[in-house]
């Protein structure tokens, strides 16, 4: 019986199409994953993580625009992964200009070629041309313009095997009130009442990802107080969700002035309580920061 190769997958595509949430996805289903890998790089660092012991046999990387001075010898890359041992699989995302613009709009983000002085359009029409040998050679190219991040984690697990399907998937995601409450959320927490780190010199320029962001509100009694019972609520009415509907997801947002502090924090925590009470298909997603 033939051992399966060790696998790497390499996701690309268009800025804004979810390859973020591509990469996340693929290490909740335990792969080694590395975002903006310099793509001369990629033999090295294959070559380098299989030689650990107990080397991971998963592996993701994330190579895009950023790269685009490495792109050209991208082939010659991958062969050299091949003869590496690893089975190399290009995955390519793709999603219409017009969503692109929208999302673009919706998170305020800055597109990766603004900084040659482009306008946004003009921008994603470089990232376009610069990427076309990337999608000619891609063996999977998924199209996201109507997708929403349920559906783009479970098409990801559903394509390349990653786990079962059966179970709800639940998104956690932090958002700022200033621009709006997510339209897909099932439930909505607003976290303005608690103490605001933004306010602290120090913390300002963190994120809720951030540990000293994440101890400074752990202190805070009012916080864990509102982190119980949300914790609590949801502990109730999740698993009813899913028995009493044939919904196959449910998004749990949670909205603060900025999207940057309390929201993430309480995303990141509430993520973290759902994973260790078993449910398996869970994913965060901040707005303001992805």
């Amino acid at each position: 019986m033939n051992t399966p190769l060790p696998t790497l997958i390499i996701v690309s595509g268009m800025s804004g199409s979810g390859k973020s949430v591509a990469l996340k996805t693929l290490e909740d289903v335990d792969f080694y994953c590395v975002d903006n890998l310099p793509a001369e790089l990629l033999p090295q660092f294959v070559q380098t993580v299989d030689a650990d012991d107990g080397a991971p046999t998963k592996l993701a990387v994330s190579i895009d625009v950023r790269n685009r001075r490495d792109l050209a010898n991208l082939p010659d890359w991958l062969s050299a992964v091949g003869a590496l041992g690893f089975d190399p699989r290009l995955v390519f995302f793709e999603t219409d200009d017009a969503v692109l613009l929208k999302r673009y709009a919706d998170t305020r983000r800055r597109h990766p070629l603004s900084a040659l002085g482009l306008a946004l359009a003009d921008a994603i029409a470089l990232e376009r041309q610069v990427l076309k040998p990337m999608r000619q050679i891609a063996d999977v190219v998924i199209d996201t313009s109507a997708m929403n991040v349920h559906q783009l984690r479970r098409h990801l697990i559903k394509e390349f095997a990653l786990g079962g399907d059966t179970e709800m998937s639940l998104l956690f995601e932090s958002f700022a009130y200033r621009r709006g409450v997510p339209p897909d959320a099932d439930f909505v927490f607003d976290a303005r009442g608690l103490p605001n780190p933004h306010w602290n010199a120090t913390l300002r320029p963190l994120s809720g990802r951030d540990g000293a962001v994440r101890e400074h509100l752990d202190a805070d009694p009012d916080v864990a107080l509102y982190a119980g019972q949300v914790s609590g609520f949801l502990d109730t009415w999740l698993p009813r969700l899913q028995s009493d509907s044939t919904r196959s997801y449910a998004t749990v947002a949670f909205g603060c002035t900025g999207g940057r502090h309390r929201s993430v924090y309480l995303a990141e925590r509430m993520a973290e309580h759902a994973r260790a009470r078993g449910w398996n298909e869970v994913a965060v997603h901040h707005r303001e920061l992805d």
